[in-house]
């Protein structure tokens, strides 16, 4: 059986992020997209534009050194233009390193994405990661 189109979106954003393809990744959003980022750190907060949504992607890896990536695990679909993404992140920042399941809710609008809430396993590990 074919893979839900919304899916197959989504995985293609994160083969782009895996490769740092900020042209490709940015061609999946609208310009007005939005991604939510829990916790109180420097990285949290609502990053609002395609161009401050792929900047905040662009820091992760320039915070880390490039050492920041993200391991995909699975991909559900509503069929009502959400999807939910599940992986695990990993980096290191300074003496730091941080292993961490995440999250994102996504939500698909003419099949690009408008919105992207990210949840976190542990939101007092992230803050001390990146502050």
């Amino acid at each position: 059986m074919a893979e839900h189109p919304d899916c197959a979106l989504i995985r293609r954003g994160y083969e782009a992020f895996g490769k740092g393809d900020m042209e490709a990744l940015g061609a999946l959003m609208t310009a007005d997209v939005i991604h939510h980022v829990p916790g109180n750190n420097p990285m949290s907060g609502h990053h609002k534009g395609r161009e401050h949504v792929l900047d905040f992607y662009r820091r992760l890896g320039e915070e880390t050194k490039g050492t920041f990536q993200v391991h995909l695990e699975s991909v559900l679909v509503d069929g009502r233009g959400h999807v939910m993404s599940f992986h695990t992140a990993r980096g290191d920042r300074g003496d730091r390193g941080i292993e961490i399941r995440q999250g994102l809710f996504f939500t698909i609008v003419g099949h690009k994405i408008t919105d992207i809430d990210q949840c976190t396993a542990d939101i007092d590990e992230e803050d001390a990661f990146w502050s």
